[in-house]
């Protein structure tokens, strides 16, 4: 009896059936119910993410036998045969088997003549950017003068190696990584309608390692399905991810707050039996303190799935506020340069004693107050002043530190968000402070990743608003940050002048420090 994957037989058939992308199922589909159709689109995106799916859907709107639409039939000749990968007017190559310009070639010879059967020729041309330069010349021809009745959907996972003559020519779409939540409830839905049992857990465990895509993440399932049995179980996850139970991290998590550095060592030793990836360890261990954190600035914050509520509530107490971010961000850089350590335990070990060793001199330990001190006033969200004709917007309680840490945001967007401050939020309205110095953060594109981040955060959508910061209003997390540099420096400079060697060296020979070569030990 044949078998066919998870991830053949659940591939989106039409674009309602399809995982997030919304940006772009809604630009297609408004192109073809208007008929405004570009004769080239280009898909980008990791691997999985669907662009050979969309682009296949695309093909069938394109010619379904009931006409151009939104919604092919999926029962016509022309439907069926896409499905099956046997349209004679849907022309898939793979770019990377195809690389010599001759193949370029003898594939547009036939771009003039009418399509056989449909009503447009489709060219779909996967990881487009392995062709050569003469195939690109050869290419861009065509994309120049296209004839009406053909179309070209290219896609590729590095948009960056295509010729700019190329990208000019094309109708861009950058395709996203699917969120975890997305992607387990995702295979919750196939699993029930499989009949097949599985642990909430195990699935989470299977979405975090897919790493944002649906293809991998239906494929680690089927192995899961097969290695479990028949069932998709937490713990057989664990054991086939090489992840460990959540218990364990939880009591890193409580070493870490009775601050024993030997106790710790003792219990990272004891996950040895477990051959865990050291990694996903660090991913779990930095998860929680998110939790931990968005705990103990939100006080009705009820958890999810991840980790028990008592549990969240025990080391939200146990742990200081300040000891929460330390320890998120120690693990989030331990686990960055895991891969230069001389093996994945020591730097597993070697991290866990930086977040001991890294806390401030005097620091307080143990259980923390529940009432927030005077002496950290930017961990409470500045009071909202509505400008005028505004409705008062409510303070919103979680600091934005906090909340940024919790986005998924780099590169440009991440550098936005942390030069701002939270002013409040109302509804769907989010409200920013940003210093006139930083106002060239702002763009269109960045603003806008900003507000998707916060709309995954919050749970709706959300749209922002910016407004000048004032000197009265909350420091951003930049400046915190900055400030924070400034007094580690500082302190490492009168650490270095009190040293007996450094102090020796200058009562016998009269050297002298250089304060600006004095830096803190990263």
């Amino acid at each position: 009896m044949s078998y066919t994957a998870l991830a053949r037989k659940w591939r989106p058939k039409k674009f309602s059936e399809l995982i997030g992308q919304e940006h772009v199922r809604r630009a297609l589909v408004n192109a073809l119910d208007t008929g405004r159709i570009h004769h080239a689109f280009l898909f980008t995106g990791t691997r999985g993410v669907g662009k050979t799916t969309i682009a296949r859907i695309f093909a069938k709107c394109l010619n379904c036998e009931q006409g151009v639409t939104a919604e092919p039939c999926g029962v016509c000749a022309a439907c069926r045969e896409i499905d099956a990968g046997r349209f004679v007017d849907l022309i898939e190559v793979d770019a990377a088997s195809r690389t010599k310009v001759d193949d370029t070639r003898e594939l547009l010879d036939n771009v003039q003549y009418s399509p056989a059967r449909g009503r447009f020729k489709v060219y779909l041309i996967d990881e487009v950017h392995m062709l050569s330069a003469h195939s690109f010349n050869a290419l861009l021809k065509t994309l120049e003068e296209p004839p009406p009745h053909v179309k070209f959907l290219l896609a590729t996972t590095d948009p960056q190696k295509l010729p700019l003559t190329v990208l000019s020519r094309c109708l861009q779409f950058n395709l996203k990584r699917l969120p975890a939540a997305e992607i387990a409830a995702h295979m919750r839905a196939i699993l029930d309608q499989e009949g097949i049992g599985y642990d909430a857990g195990g699935l989470r465990l299977v979405a975090q390692a897919a790493d944002g895509s649906m293809r991998d993440a239906l494929s680690l399932l089927d192995q899961l399905i097969a290695f479990g049995g028949g069932k998709a179980g937490e713990a057989e996850a664990r054991a086939m991810l090489g992840t460990v139970a959540r218990d364990h991290v939880v009591r890193i998590a409580e070493l870490l707050a009775a601050l024993d550095p030997a106790e710790l060592l003792r219990g990272a030793q004891a996950l040895e039996q477990f051959a865990p990836d050291y990694a996903q360890l660090l991913d779990e261990l930095a998860g929680l303190m998110v939790r931990v954190g968005l705990r103990q600035a939100v006080s009705d914050y009820e958890g999810d799935e991840a980790f028990a509520a008592e549990v969240i509530e025990r080391l939200a107490k146990a742990l200081t506020p300040e000891d929460v971010q330390l320890f998120y961000q120690t693990a989030i850089t331990g686990r960055r340069d895991l891969p230069l350590a001389p093996d994945p335990r020591t730097g597993f070990e070697m991290t866990l004693l930086r977040m001991v060793a890294f806390r401030p001199a005097g620091a307080p330990a143990g259980t923390r107050a529940d009432a927030p001190t005077a002496a950290a006033p930017s961990q409470a969200a500045p009071a909202a002043v509505p400008a005028p004709g505004q409705p008062a917007l409510a303070p919103a309680p979680p600091s934005w530190a906090a909340i940024l840490n919790a986005l998924e945001l780099s590169g440009a967007a991440r550098q936005l968000a942390s030069h701002c401050v939270l002013v409040g939020r109302t509804g769907a309205l989010v409200r920013l402070a940003l210093d006139p110095h930083s106002q060239q953060l702002r763009t269109p594109a960045q603003e806008e990743k900003l507000a998707q981040a916060l709309s995954r955060y919050y749970g709706e959508p959300v749209r922002l608003e910016f407004q000048q910061s004032g000197t009265g209003g909350g420091e951003s997390p930049a400046l915190l940050a900055q400030r924070a540099s400034q007094q580690e420096l500082s302190l490492a400079r009168r650490a270095f002048e009190a040293d007996p060697g450094v102090q020796g060296l200058r009562e016998r020979f009269g050297a002298t420090v250089l304060p600006d070569t004095v830096r803190p030990v990263k």
